[in-house]
C-alpha cells in the first residue's frame, strides 16, 4: 500500500505550475482539452480554466453522472460551476460528445511515476474516461511530493504521455 504524506503547497506553487503547462508545446497547439477542476488537495487550474478559456479554446471538465461514469460539458467561466459529485466544482455549460476532437487531457492524481503511471483517488473514473481517448495526448499534473518512485499498476490504467510535477527554474 502506498502512504503519500500530504504536504503543504502553496498557491504558489500551483501557479508556477500551471505556468509550465501554459507554456507547454501540446497545450498551446490544441484547441480542445479536458482539464479538471482541483480539489484542496490538487495543483489549482482555475486560473488556468480561465486563460485557456480567454484564449478561445475548447475547455472541457468532467461532470460525474452515476458510480462508474463522467460526462464532459463545456467550461465558460466560473459563474458556470456548481458544486457536484464528491465536493468537486463541475460545469454546467453545454454537454460535449465529439471526443475525437480531443486533443489533450490534463489529469490529477494521488500520485505519478516516471513511467506515466497515475494512481488515482480509487473509483476509475479517469481510466475509463481515458480509455474512451486513446488519441489525446495525457498530461499528469502534480506537486513534487506527489511524483513517486513506483505507482502499483494493472493493465486498466491508463498511462500519461507526460507528467508535469516541477516547476521549471
Amino acid at each position: 500500500m502506498i502512504r503519500l504524506r500530504k504536504q503543504q503547497h502553496s498557491t504558489d506553487e500551483s501557479s508556477a505550475l500551471t505556468a509550465v503547462l501554459k507554456g507547454n508545446e501540446h497545450v498551446s497547439k490544441a484547441h480542445t482539452l479536458l482539464l479538471y477542476s482541483a480539489l484542496p488537495d490538487e495543483v489549482q487550474t482555475q486560473a488556468l480554466l480561465d486563460h485557456l478559456a480567454e484564449q478561445g479554446k475548447t475547455v472541457l471538465l468532467p461532470r460525474v453522472i452515476n458510480d462508474t461514469e463522467m460526462e464532459l460539458h463545456r467550461y465558460t467561466g466560473r459563474a458556470d460551476l456548481q458544486q457536484g459529485a464528491f465536493n468537486i466544482m463541475e460545469p454546467t455549460g453545454a454537454l460535449f460528445t465529439d471526443y475525437n476532437a480531443i486533443e489533450v487531457a490534463i489529469v490529477p492524481g494521488m500520485a505519478f511515476d516516471a513511467e506515466g503511471h497515475r494512481l488515482g483517488r480509487g473509483k476509475g473514473y479517469y481510466d475509463r474516461f481515458l480509455a474512451k481517448i486513446p488519441h489525446a495526448y495525457k498530461i499528469g499534473l502534480c506537486f513534487s511530493w506527489q511524483l513517486i518512485d513506483e505507482v502499483p499498476h494493472d493493465a486498466n490504467d491508463i498511462m500519461m504521455d507526460e507528467v508535469i510535477s516541477r516547476c521549471k527554474r
